[in-house]
């Protein structure tokens, strides 16, 4: 129950050791967005790198060659799904969500917030992380497709070219 022999813990020290390699090495190769700031898909390709990860590791059954053709796999689909969702609008639009304006002019959008799932508080906190003391002086606060909050200033607002495409604004498609 607590030890098993010493073949198991070399298996995995040399398996793990071999597959890690074999996962830095792949994710290098995929390019920088596979491990960029993660949305909702790349949450999940990278929670699927783990828990691969973790099964070539542990389980005996499971040899290093498999392993790393899994997460091969889950490379190539990864790079497959971002390349595509960069030529098609319909692909993005079906594995990452829009960024949606929560408050326009120092005021919350309340719909907006219930729809996204946000809430006033976690508003605010964002706007002091920015330095802004008043809600008076936001001109907008975005939640991004990859769950962050955005804020602008009223003085950097400029012509709100930035917003382009956010859901909730009139430039919005």
């Amino acid at each position: 129950m607590f030890f098993n022999g010493w073949d198991s813990i070399v298996r995995v020290v040399v398996v793990g050791v071999l597959a890690y390699a074999g996962l830095v090495l792949m994710l290098r190769m995929s390019g920088n967005r596979t491990l960029s700031k993660m949305n909702a898909f790349d949450l999940v390709v990278t929670v699927a790198f783990g828990s691969t990860l973790s099964t070539i590791l542990v389980n005996q059954n499971v040899s290093l060659a498999t392993g790393l053709a899994a997460i091969a796999l889950l490379v190539a689909l990864q790079f497959v799904i971002t390349w595509t969702s960069v030529r098609s609008r319909v692909v993005s639009e079906a594995v990452k969500t829009a960024p949606t304006l929560v408050v326009r002019d120092g005021r919350f959008l309340d719909d907006a917030m219930t729809r996204v799932r946000v809430t006033a508080a976690e508003i605010r906190s964002a706007v002091r992380r920015h330095g802004i003391g008043a809600m008076e002086q936001v001109a907008a606060v975005v939640l991004e497709s990859d769950g962050s909050l955005s804020v602008i200033s009223m003085h950097q607002a400029g012509n709100r070219s930035a917003c382009e495409g956010v859901r909730g604004t009139t430039d919005a498609r």
